[in-house]
């Protein structure tokens, strides 16, 4: 089950109507056991979506950014709470990061990703991912840094297979992920692509607060 649509992007209201454009894409595929995880913080509400129209339970999987120093915003890398580090090799040479600056930052970015694993989770077990379809949404995809990071650590837990799914994606990004994932579902690939944000009229930050609420709701599958 792998889906492009076409060179068009959509423009979405918010987070939500994203969410439901991507279960309809969703839906009708023959699911075992799925469960959805969104990347947080923008993929949480995306996938609270997802989850709702699959009936499926709702979780969480965290990667964080590696940036470069002094360019937070410039990442050369991702981490997860216990995941392997995902490391640009080109992006690393080009800003000019020591090995020992590399593993400091993604040192710090794995201490706040078990952090705020375990704000979201707080106290709740995670559903069990081995044998199951497991569903990856994001509200975007770009560079893939952290969807690769997040991919790559979720593969050890032996899910049946793995998914990764977004309302819009960057071409490039996402012919990348499909070396990561079973599967890459974007409801469009627009070749103008340059950011997430481009692609909503309503792109404000989704606090912490919002994850746990719809984590709390959906958690449990058939809300």
């Amino acid at each position: 089950m792998s889906r492009r649509a076409g060179a068009t992007g959509r423009i979405y209201a918010d987070r939500g109507e994203a969410g439901r454009v991507l279960a309809e894409t969703l839906r009708d595929a023959d699911w075992v056991e799925p469960v959805v995880l969104g990347l947080a913080r923008g993929g949480v509400p995306v996938a609270a979506e997802v989850a709702a129209a699959l009936g499926a339970p709702l979780g969480v999987a965290v990667a964080r950014k590696i940036g470069a120093p002094g360019r937070p915003e410039f990442g050369v890398g991702a981490v997860t709470a216990h995941g392997p580090v995902v490391v640009d090799e080109y992006s690393v040479r080009m800003v000019g990061m020591t090995r020992d600056e590399l593993d400091q930052a993604g040192d710090a970015q794995r201490e706040e990703a078990l952090r705020r694993l375990g704000v979201y989770q707080r106290g709740r077990d995670p559903e069990r991912l081995e044998g199951r379809d497991v569903i990856v949404v994001d509200d975007g995809l770009a560079t893939g840094v952290t969807a690769t990071a997040a991919l790559r650590a979720l593969r050890r837990e032996g899910p049946r297979r793995l998914v990764f799914a977004a309302p819009v994606c960057a071409p490039p990004a996402a012919a990348a992920l499909r070396a990561e994932a079973d599967a890459v579902v974007c409801v469009s690939e627009p070749p103008q692509f340059q950011a997430v944000g481009q692609w909503y009229r309503n792109f404000s930050q989704t606090g912490d607060d919002e994850v746990v609420t719809l984590l709390d709701r959906y958690a449990g599958g058939d809300p």
